[in-house]
């Protein structure tokens, strides 16, 4: 005999609505893991070029570049979550999903640091 089941959290997250179709739950974990993949491949270039930076003429600079990236792997995992409570939440409620609140930052982000990082590697090639 089996006792009553446990309480699944965030209670925040499944105490509200009804149980979606698995299928849909579980694509919304999977999009959630693949930000949080993002995020951790922010972080991991972010440590190599703290990497690079000790070798090269322009460390600090690097640095910096280093820095933002980490921070916005950081981020971007924070957003990972918050954006599966809110889709998590709407499936449950029946209501219509939000809008992906991370994508545009993301792709700004990624943008200025390809934006220095190639200028940072002009400047390496003619200097």
């Amino acid at each position: 005999m089996s006792g009553p089941a446990p309480e699944r959290r965030p209670g925040s997250v499944y105490g509200v609505g009804t149980e979606p179709d698995a299928r849909f739950s579980l694509a919304n974990e999977r999009t959630a893991l693949a930000w949080l993949r993002t995020g951790l491949a922010l972080v991991a270039g972010g440590v190599a070029l703290t990497t690079l930076a000790t070798f090269a003429v322009g460390g600090p600079l690097l640095d910096v570049v280093a820095a933002l990236a980490c921070l916005a792997g950081g981020a971007l995992a924070v957003g990972a979550l918050v954006g599966w409570r809110r889709t998590e939440r709407a499936l449950r409620l029946g209501e219509p999903l939000p809008a992906p609140s991370a994508l545009p930052i993301l792709v700004v982000g990624v943008a200025a640091i390809a934006v220095v990082l190639a200028g940072y590697a002009v400047v390496q090639a003619l200097g």
